[in-house]
């Protein structure tokens, strides 16, 4: 069984990388720049590093980087501020380290489900809020004496600020890792995170 994860895992790194670079040397320096439009993308780059808040592991902390596609997928709906466009995407994550007491972990991870809202706005500044969950592959047990194997969920709340080429984001996220069950204990890791990110909104081939 570990040998079968121990492949998994390797083979996940190797496809998030590729997928990673491809994406920022093949696809973004082509893209036009605009603000979020229904039937467009986005393609992001980020950074993201935080603390454990409570518990057994409220002394680990962690840093992750990775790129995002996202889909665009319909039209500004809803009342007054709640007003926005929903967008759904995925999160490649070759980096990732856990940084724990006696060692540090070294891994790689994926998120394919991404739900994400942006706020509809006339202005550069585009709010948006969002929840999304995946799994993580790491070298040691995450955390100490559990699984090499986790899964994580979270959300986030912040914002896009539009720039003549590129849209920058920053944002604060809640991300909890848990091996839901795959070893015991199962303490997990609640963790508050700040990510920025810099990126690229596109429109969509339209027929």
């Amino acid at each position: 069984m570990r040998a079968k994860l121990h492949t998994m895992r390797k083979a996940v790194t190797r496809i998030i990388s590729g997928a990673v670079l491809a994406t920022l040397f093949c696809c973004a320096p082509a893209l036009a720049q605009t603000r979020p439009q229904d039937g467009g993308h986005e393609i992001q780059i980020w950074a993201a590093g935080g603390h454990g808040t409570n518990g057994s592991t409220s002394s680990d902390s962690v840093f992750n980087a990775g790129a995002r596609f996202g889909w665009i997928l319909t039209k500004a709906h809803g009342p007054g501020f709640l007003r926005g466009k929903f967008e759904y995407a995925v999160d490649a994550i070759p980096v990732f380290m856990v940084f724990q007491p006696g060692n540090k972990a070294y891994g790689a991870g994926f998120s394919p489900v991404v739900l994400k809202w942006n706020f509809e706005t006339d202005s550069r500044v585009v709010p948006y809020v969002e929840l999304g969950g995946g799994v993580l592959f790491t070298n040691v047990t995450v955390p100490t004496g559990t699984s090499q194997t986790n899964f994580t969920s979270g959300a986030a709340v912040g914002m896009h600020i539009l720039g003549e080429k590129v849209a920058w984001s920053v944002d604060l996220r809640y991300m909890h890792i848990s091996n839901a069950g795959l070893a015991t204990p199962n303490p997990g890791i609640n963790t508050v995170q700040v990510r920025v990110g810099v990126g690229w909104f596109f429109r969509g081939h339209h027929k």
